[in-house]
């Protein structure tokens, strides 16, 4: 019985809170699907062994009702041959095996009731670990989305990570403010920005099509 109780502990197991403190969710996993099998195998050899007693027993059972019945069929034949005291012997005999036979009944009773509990629970056991089997990748895959969910939470919520962020904002204001004074002192100090060539050449470039334009309408015009 022991060894069902160690299989009942296993699956009673709080799985969660296994995965919760283990570092290797998947090989954790493997190890608790491998020590069910195990669990499962000496079971299964606890209940071959109790087939075997209830076969044992029964065997025994039949063999003293047959002796009981072989002594009655003595002791018969010695009262029909008027041998009272010899039929009295073989009378006694069946009376020891009718004994044995009471005895044999309650043990083969018990044997059987324990045969069919063990083997209820045997099956109940392999149906759970088939279970276990089938929820092994849903289990493992669980624990990792987890932990990788709690990681970031706690990245997320920590001083550090929140810090971090903080400083990053801190220190983009406070470029911000210094470009803005730059500025500022520039437009005091009246330094005006140095005049890009290109774009004057653009400007000039712009006019000089503009001009053109109006050149090219005005002579239109005159020659109408």
């Amino acid at each position: 019985m022991s060894i069902f109780a160690r299989v009942s502990d296993i699956f009673k197991a709080n799985v969660n809170d296994m995965l919760d403190r283990m570092e290797d969710p998947e090989k954790m996993v493997k190890q608790m699907i491998i020590e069910m099998e195990e669990a499962l195998v000496k079971a299964t050899s606890a209940l071959a062994k109790a087939m075997a007693n209830e076969r044992n027993l029964r065997k025994q059972q039949e063999n003293a009702v047959l002796q009981a019945k072989q002594w009655e069929d003595k002791a018969a034949m010695a009262l029909k041959a008027g041998n009272a005291d010899l039929a009295k012997q073989a009378l006694s005999k069946k009376i020891v095996f009718d004994g044995q036979v009471k005895q044999y009944d309650a043990m083969t009773a018990q044997a059987s009731s324990t045969t069919s509990q063990l083997r209820s629970q045997l099956d109940t056991l392999k149906m759970r670990l088939d279970e276990a089997r089938m929820k092994q990748a849903t289990l493992v895959a669980r624990a990792q989305t987890a932990k990788t969910q709690k990681e970031f939470s706690t990245v997320m919520g920590s001083n550090v990570g929140q810090g971090a962020f903080a400083k990053f904002e801190k220190m983009e204001k406070k470029i911000e403010g210094m470009e803005a004074e730059a500025q500022a002192f520039s437009e005091l100090s009246g330094d005006a920005p140095a005049d890009d060539p290109f774009k004057d050449m653009e400007k000039d470039m712009r006019l000089e099509a503009e001009m053109a334009k109006l050149m090219e309408k005005m002579g239109g015009g005159a020659g109408a």
